[in-house]
């Protein structure tokens, strides 16, 4: 008998229809979409935003309102208030030294001795001149008066034969009225007066004439004499200028001068500064350059005490970023001082006033004022804002616009971070 194998088992009589259901798929969606969301924000948390530095690496600081102290406080370097500078006025070689740096001197007090026969050559050459001179106008005069008094006798002779032919003459008319001589021996009297008074006249205008030229050549002869003479004090003048002195009282300041040592004309061989009073030199920022005036005042501090100063002198020039200032004492000085002594100068530039403060740091010059790093709620993301700054001194920076109370802001350099616009702080 043969074997029927079973039929094959399908489940197709099993199978059942069932409806579709959308809510459930719904929200299967909306979790897994919610799961994304949570992902992206977890990965936005941990993604960089902004350039990432460590905050050990900056400083930041609070925005506050408080009171604006318009002072600064610079390092000023006492200087002599006078000095007077050396420079030699001739060349040489140095011969003797009789003074050292660091010396007080007197005025007229020998400093060094430089020689230069050129210089002694020179005078002994003006000497020899003047006294030439001097010789020759004495000849001049003995040669002028020796002229002068055969003129007078001269003169005199004359003088003397007008008297006799006017005697001669009057006697000549008496006897010709009484007709003892003729008219002949009259007018031959008369012609011998008339000639005797034009040969006096002739002497006198002779005399008067050569008194005008030796009074010319003598004036001619004492105006040479006289220029021989400041010649030979200028040529006196440099010589004697061969043996430094001191100008003034004072202590001697780089003065360096050597036996044997070559000097040049306006060589600068040191200094003489006046040992009792100061002034205070200081190099401030430009930033201050238009609001330090000269007549502020300040004080300086020094042993406890405290000296009242005012701006004396204000040099533009810009140099580095700084310009430099000059201050006075106005009410004493320190008792003790030494040139080149280093002192805490606060000046004031106005009056304390209530305004918007930041503490003062290096972020002002990198930007100018004109824009910050602020951080963030979260004290790690840090924006870059544009403020106004205004007035600063060494503590403190005015806030005009841009920031309010309570921001926090770096306030440290802003160098290492280039050209970022935003920052991430990390631990």
């Amino acid at each position: 008998m043969d074997h029927i194998p079973p039929s094959a088992v399908t489940g197709a009589a099993m199978d059942t229809v069932v409806p579709k259901r959308r809510g459930r798929l719904l929200k299967r969606i909306a979790a897994a979409a919610a799961v994304t969301a949570c992902l992206a924000w977890a990965g936005w948390q941990f993604v960089p935003h902004g350039l990432q530095v460590a905050s050990r690496d900056v400083r930041l600081a609070r925005v506050e309102q408080g009171v604006f102290r318009d002072d600064i406080v610079v390092r000023a370097t006492a200087e002599p208030l006078n000095s007077i500078i050396l420079d030699s006025v001739e060349s040489g070689r140095v011969e003797e030294v009789f003074a050292k740096d660091g010396q007080a001197v007197r005025k007229g007090e020998l400093l060094f001795r430089l020689s230069n026969p050129q210089r002694n050559l020179e005078l002994l050459a003006r000497q020899t001149e003047y006294s030439q001179q001097i010789f020759n106008a004495a000849q001049l005069r003995v040669a002028q008066e020796a002229v002068r008094t055969d003129h007078q006798r001269r003169q005199s002779d004359l003088e003397f034969a007008l008297s006799q032919a006017r005697k001669q003459h009057a006697r000549n008319q008496r006897l010709a009225q009484q007709g003892f001589i003729s008219a002949v021996a009259l007018e031959e009297s008369s012609d011998k007066l008339a000639q005797q008074q034009r040969a006096l006249d002739e002497e006198k205008r002779a005399v008067a004439n050569e008194e005008k030229v030796r009074d010319r050549a003598l004036d001619q002869l004492d105006s040479g004499l006289h220029g021989l003479q400041s010649g030979l004090k200028l040529v006196s003048a440099t010589v004697d200028a061969l043996a430094v002195r001191a100008p003034a009282d004072g202590v001697l300041t780089d003065f360096r001068m050597l036996v044997g040592q070559t000097v040049r004309p306006d060589q600068h061989i040191g200094r003489i500064d006046d040992p009792q009073h100061f002034k205070l030199s200081a190099q401030v920022d430009e930033f201050y350059l238009s609001r330090l005036t000269v007549g502020r005042t300040g004080t300086v501090t020094q042993d406890g005490k405290t000296y009242a100063i005012k701006v004396a002198t204000v040099y533009p020039q810009i140099k580095e970023g700084r310009f430099t200032a000059e201050m006075v004492f106005t009410a004493g000085q320190p008792e003790v001082i030494s040139p080149g002594q280093s002192m805490d100068v606060q000046l004031t530039l106005g009056e304390p006033a209530k305004a918007m403060l930041l503490p003062n740091g290096a972020f002002v010059n990198d930007t100018g004022g004109s824009w910050v790093f602020v951080a963030g709620p979260d004290g790690e993301r840090v924006e870059k804002r544009a403020v106004k700054l205004g007035r600063r001194n060494n503590a403190q920076v005015e806030v005009l616009s841009g920031l309010g109370a309570g921001e926090n802001v770096i306030i440290s350099s802003y160098t290492p971070f280039g050209k970022a616009e935003r920052l991430q702080l990390t631990k």
